[in-house]
């Protein structure tokens, strides 16, 4: 395995995480609290924050590896891993123009890495 395809892997993980943290995020966001401090001082904010944290030093791990220019490509796949997390977690709906997205920045993605 080549560094760059190394630093991909990584860049790519760092995206599912950061995408796993914007479900927790909307997932605490539809739960009422009696008090406004819980609002930011439950398990699941804490957590979400936590990955975000992960997802960043990945990030600049797989920047070591993989140019510059290609991290905004790798990083639109997060666009995929919220649509399919939030059809399956928050029950949301996959409609044909949000398909339709998802499979033009699959043909993005793939086109600018070859």
């Amino acid at each position: 395995m080549n560094e760059w395809t190394k630093g991909a892997g990584i860049l790519l993980i760092s995206v599912f995480i950061s995408s796993v943290s914007q479900i927790l995020l909307k997932k605490a966001a539809n739960v009422h609290f009696d008090r406004r401090i819980q609002e930011y001082l439950n398990v699941r904010v804490i957590a979400a924050y936590g990955l975000f944290f992960l997802s960043t030093v990945l990030t600049m791990l797989a920047l070591r590896y993989v140019p510059l220019s290609l991290s905004p490509v790798l990083e639109s796949a997060g666009y995929f891993f919220v649509a399919v997390m939030g059809y399956f977690f928050l029950h949301e709906k996959l409609t044909r123009r949000k398909l339709l997205g998802l499979c033009l920045i699959f043909l993005g993605i793939f086109v600018f890495t070859r």
